[in-house]
């Protein structure tokens, strides 16, 4: 499709860059709009050459989209070439003017507007794209920065940890992922109380994911766990007896608020290996709430879910 021909005599001698205004029809509707909508905002004016208000739009139109060098087209759709075009747009009356931005109509009007008038919508057109790519380039920031956090985490660097979730929180304060991975990072440090108050701060509407009840589980088994004996003594009481299964239960709540996953799952293990129903099955419900608090994708998950079905259906 060649550049637009101005239709209307404009008072604003300046012509556009080549591809700034054009005409467009059914056919060529989808490449000079929808798909160039994707990298900047398009107008299109709906039109026709019988049409007195649109002779007064075009020009102003076309001398304010100059102006804008380059930050939004124009696109003109004669109707009585295009009337099913028009019909498929919901055009009723013109001059019609709508605007796209990311493939899709985001805003419009109808009438012969003054220039200032389209100047200023053309100005809200550019706001709010701008505060979209603005905002998707924070998403993919945030987004990075948590599986950051995450990946600290597990390699036992709490400290950076709680920093980049605290980095995160303070650009959006109640954002659940971040709150949740910084509580569950206070739970592993050892300050239960603060991951407690964390936690609290997931607002009510975000509390219903398997991230928050996951963490909810923990911070219950990290409450069991504080009213324990040390971890010293408890390995005592298995040494002088393996079989003191309540002491390998015990160290096995110690080792997982440590973060130790994979001992606590292995001791609940020895336990089921020695005595699969003691205390009415304590230790595979114990084993079933880790594996909760863990979530289904741990490698401590795993591993000890397949230890577990070895040894329940052996």
């Amino acid at each position: 499709m060649n550049t637009h021909d101005s239709t209307f005599a404009s008072a604003n001698s300046t012509q556009p860059p080549a591809g700034l205004i054009r005409d467009s029809s059914a056919a060529t509707f989808k490449a000079d709009v929808i798909d160039q909508s994707a990298s900047v905002p398009v107008l299109v004016d709906f039109w026709a050459p019988w049409c007195g208000p649109c002779r007064q739009l075009g020009p102003a139109l076309e001398k304010v989209v100059t102006e804008a060098g380059g930050k939004v087209k124009l696109v003109k759709v004669n109707i009585d070439e295009n009337q099913a075009l028009a019909g498929q747009m919901g055009v009723r009356s013109i001059p019609a003017v709508f605007a796209f931005a990311g493939g899709q109509p985001v805003d419009g009007f109808m009438g012969a507007l003054p220039e200032s008038e389209i100047s200023a919508f053309v100005q809200k057109i550019l706001a709010a794209t701008s505060q979209g790519a603005e905002q998707g380039d924070m998403n993919a920031q945030i987004s990075k920065a948590l599986d950051t956090a995450a990946e600290a985490v597990k390699a036992g660097d709490l400290e950076q940890a709680i920093n980049i979730y605290g980095i995160v929180l303070q650009q959006m304060p109640e954002h659940a992922e971040a709150l949740v991975g910084l509580s569950q990072a206070f739970m592993l440090s050892g300050t239960i109380e603060q991951a407690r108050q964390t936690l609290q701060l997931v607002p009510e509407n975000q509390r219903s994911s398997s991230e928050y009840l996951a963490a909810c589980r923990a911070l219950e088994l990290a409450d069991a766990a504080g009213e324990l004996s040390g971890k010293a003594a408890l390995e005592a009481r298995l040494e002088a007896n393996p079989d003191d299964h309540q002491a390998r239960m015990d160290l096995a709540m110690l080792l997982n608020q440590a973060g130790n996953r994979e001992a606590a799952g292995e001791a609940l293990l020895e336990i089921i290996r020695r005595d699969r129903e003691w205390n009415d099955d304590s230790a595979k419900i114990r084993l079933l709430e880790f594996f909760e608090a863990w979530g289904p994708a741990d490698p401590a998950t795993v591993r000890s879910r397949k230890q577990l079905s070895k040894l329940l259906f052996s």
